[in-house]
C-alpha cells in the first residue's frame, strides 16, 4: 500500500495524477479505478491510499483502500464557508440529480423521496470530492440550511458499509 497526494483529477478527461515521495514520479489515477472505490471525482490534496501497478506507460493506480480530504489550507475568512453541525443527523442514501461546478452547486435527492437536497461546492471540497456526476450514489448527512435541507456532510456511497465494519471489529 502506498500513499500520496492527489495533484489534479479532472473527471471530463477520466484520469489525473498522485504525487509520491519516491523517485518514480506522479502515479496516474484513472478514473474507472475511482468509480471502483464509488467516487467519480476527488479533490486537489487529498491523501489517497492505493495499490500500483507497473504498465508500459508507466505506474499506474490498481485499487484505491481510502481517501482523506485535504488538510485545511488558509483562506480568506470571506471565501471560507462555515461547515454546518450535522451532529447526529443519520447516514442516508441519495443520489445526484445534477451538479455544476461553475457555478458551485446542485441537488440530489434521498432515495424513496423527491425532496431536493442542496449540494454546495465547500461541502463536497471539505469531504474530499472535487465534482458529482448526475446519477452518482452518495451517502448524506442532510441538515436544514437557510433555504431548505443541504447536504452537510457528504461520504461516498458505501460509508455506512465501512462503519459497520469498523463497528463490528
Amino acid at each position: 500500500m502506498i500513499k500520496g497526494l492527489v495533484k489534479w483529477f479532472d473527471a471530463g478527461k477520466g484520469y489525473g495524477f498522485i504525487l509520491v515521495e519516491d523517485s518514480g514520479g506522479d502515479i496516474l489515477l484513472h478514473a474507472n479505478v475511482l468509480r471502483n472505490f464509488g467516487r467519480g471525482s476527488v479533490s486537489e490534496g487529498a491523501e489517497v491510499s492505493f495499490s500500483v501497478q507497473e504498465t508500459e506507460r508507466g505506474r499506474q493506480v490498481s485499487e484505491i483502500f481510502e481517501i482523506s480530504a485535504p488538510a485545511e489550507t488558509e483562506l480568506d475568512e470571506t471565501a471560507r464557508m462555515a461547515l454546518p453541525d450535522v451532529g447526529n443527523a443519520p447516514l442516508v442514501p441519495a443520489r445526484v440529480k445534477w451538479f455544476d461546478k461553475v457555478k458551485g452547486f446542485g441537488f440530489a435527492n434521498v432515495f424513496g423521496s423527491s425532496d431536493d437536497i442542496f449540494l454546495h461546492m465547500e461541502i463536497l471540497r471539505h469531504y474530499g470530492f472535487s465534482d458529482l456526476g448526475p446519477g452518482e450514489a452518495l451517502s448524506l448527512q442532510v441538515v436544514d440550511g437557510p433555504r431548505g435541507q443541504m447536504a452537510g456532510a457528504i461520504y461516498s456511497w458505501d460509508r455506512p458499509i465501512l462503519i459497520a465494519k469498523v463497528n463490528e471489529e
